[in-house]
């Protein structure tokens, strides 16, 4: 038997973990029903994965109808282990017919550094977003280590943990600033031997570090509902600095629309339409801005 534990079963039980999650000032609860809000933007969740569902079971659930979803799938080489991984042209051009017509933004959920190889440039434009996260390190032997796995320490050093936390940081910049994305997932998300320290391990600035990087690359920061990420502290640094936003539940069926903690750090923020990140038009999204031959030739440079 495996005794590894995939993203999915992993995501399962931290957000069971995390049902109720203390902030400052007050106890957010994970709900049934999207959060009854009084913003002056659409709400959308752009990190929705279709396991063990389908688009039309989905769009009927409840929070369809106030919330418009991104679908997102693992793309990226075989060497990837999930239920579904996008590997080539023909399976990403696939799975946006089998979205096509539907209310939804169709974006991807790329793996480790590799994945720009699998599609064509014209093949990644057609999507509306392309969404990654840093959760996948490179080990001892450069190979790739999945950090929510057990036992984690065997295969990446972590015996001084601020050392580990400094080549952490590093590697969320290399995958800002090397990766043609438009979402950066999961941030400030820590593997276990260091998450009881957030807040000894998320320095101010090694959060101006992450940030500013995501700024100068126009990469928006996910804050996510199943991890309860960014904590305040680490947004306040965002917000300061100019980034953009977008909400994610990381739903698989029927969690997807759960945006409490999302909306609650927007108005813990007063964020507006302008600090939200909407996906962009054709010309104008990351792959297109960072791959001239992605571009349409009526596009203008930007």
């Amino acid at each position: 038997m495996n005794n590894l534990i995939n993203r999915r079963s992993f995501l399962r039980r931290s957000t069971a973990v995390c049902a109720m999650s203390v902030v400052p000032g007050r106890l957010i609860a994970a709900t049934n029903e999207p959060a009854a809000v009084s913003l002056d933007f659409p709400l959308m969740d752009l990190h929705v994965h279709l396991d063990n569902s389908t688009i039309e079971k989905v769009l009927d659930l409840p929070a369809a109808r106030t919330v418009k979803f991104g679908i997102v799938e693992h793309g990226g080489t075989k060497e990837n282990k999930y239920p579904v991984v996008l590997s080539n042209d023909a399976e990403l051009k696939a799975r946006n017919a089998a979205l096509g017509g539907k209310p939804v933004f169709k974006g991807i959920q790329a793996e480790w550094t590799d994945w720009m190889g699998c599609f064509s440039p014209e093949a990644l434009a057609q999507l509306d977003f392309v969404l990654t996260d840093a959760m996948t390190f490179p080990g001892k032997d450069g190979q790739r280590v999945k950090l929510w796995e057990p036992r984690v320490e065997e295969r990446v050093e972590m015996r001084d943990k601020q050392e580990f936390m400094d080549r952490f940081v590093d590697w969320h910049v290399e995958i800002l600033s090397k990766q043609p994305i438009d979402i950066l997932a999961n941030v400030s998300w820590l593997p276990a031997p260091l998450a009881g320290d957030y807040d000894a391990f998320w320095t101010p600035a090694r959060m101006q570090k992450v940030v500013e990087t995501a700024v100068k690359f126009r990469v928006a920061i996910e804050i996510s509902s199943s991890f309860k990420l960014p904590r305040l502290p680490f947004l306040r640094v965002a917000k300061a600095a100019g980034a953009k936003f977008c909400f994610g539940s990381n739903g698989r069926y029927p969690a997807m629309g759960k945006l409490d903690y999302s909306v609650q750090m927007a108005k813990e923020l007063a964020l507006k339409r302008p600090d939200i990140f909407t996906p962009a038009p054709d010309g104008r999204k990351a792959v297109q801005r960072r791959f001239p031959a992605a571009r349409p030739k009526s596009a203008t440079k930007t």
